[in-house]
């Protein structure tokens, strides 16, 4: 079981920054894919960015803006995101992906991930 928390979201003007955190419990991080995806009101939740061993994904709406990476000594996957604008405006989550489960699965879905976080707002004015 893993248990995943986020931190970092907050308010910000267009153009700024934010950088979020989401910490793991247990000790078996580093055999996790993670992945961080958003929900704004009204609408589905929808991928953001994924980090594994062949490599990074993004959202084409965020790439080239937010960058995702992990620290496995510290259990932690980070989302740097930059030049924000309001329609980046959401709850956004934190999800792991137990490696162990060899099955194929595509890292921007969803139902891909075992576990999930509680979410942090990130909220951008204009």
């Amino acid at each position: 079981q893993v248990q995943l928390v986020e931190s970092g979201g907050g308010l910000v003007q267009a153009g700024g920054s934010l950088r979020l955190s989401c910490a793991a419990s247990g000790r078996t991080f580093s055999s996790h894919a993670m992945g961080w995806f958003r929900q704004a009101p009204g609408k589905e939740r929808e991928f953001v960015a994924a980090i594994r061993r062949s490599g990074d994904n993004y959202a084409d709406s965020v790439k080239g803006r937010f960058t995702i990476s992990r620290d496995n000594a510290k259990s932690t996957v980070y989302l740097s995101m930059n030049s924000l604008k309001a329609e980046d405006t959401a709850v956004y989550y934190c999800a792991a992906r137990n490696l162990l489960d060899y099955r194929v699965y595509d890292p921007s879905v969803a139902n891909g991930y075992h576990y999930w976080g509680q979410g942090t707002q990130v909220t951008v004015s204009s």
